[in-house]
């Protein structure tokens, strides 16, 4: 399941927790601004620590079947772009 909501923290309550998920941050201009991922029963809880870190307008999330599969998406989506709050600190 793919979904799209405004980062905010009553729209981040109402995501679905019961799967792996890779998230994406966006800006107004739809530009990503981040990528991460959640275990289950985290999704919520992890986007909030974001709230206020790192800039955004929309989060959209992808639901994996397992944390695996998230974290191999999350590789290929931050090899194939130049994402400014995923460099290392």
């Amino acid at each position: 399941m793919a979904r799209t909501i405004k980062y905010n923290k009553s729209d981040i309550e109402q995501l679905p927790n019961d799967k792996p998920v890779l998230y994406r941050i966006k800006t107004k201009a739809d530009n990503l601004n981040y990528v991460g991922i959640a275990q289950k029963g985290r999704v919520r809880d992890r986007l909030k620590e974001h709230l206020g870190e790192i800039p955004g307008a929309t989060v959209s999330i992808e639901q994996f079947g397992s944390i695996a599969d998230a974290r191999k998406k999350e590789k290929n989506v931050i090899k194939r772009n130049n994402l400014k709050y995923n460099k290392k600190r």
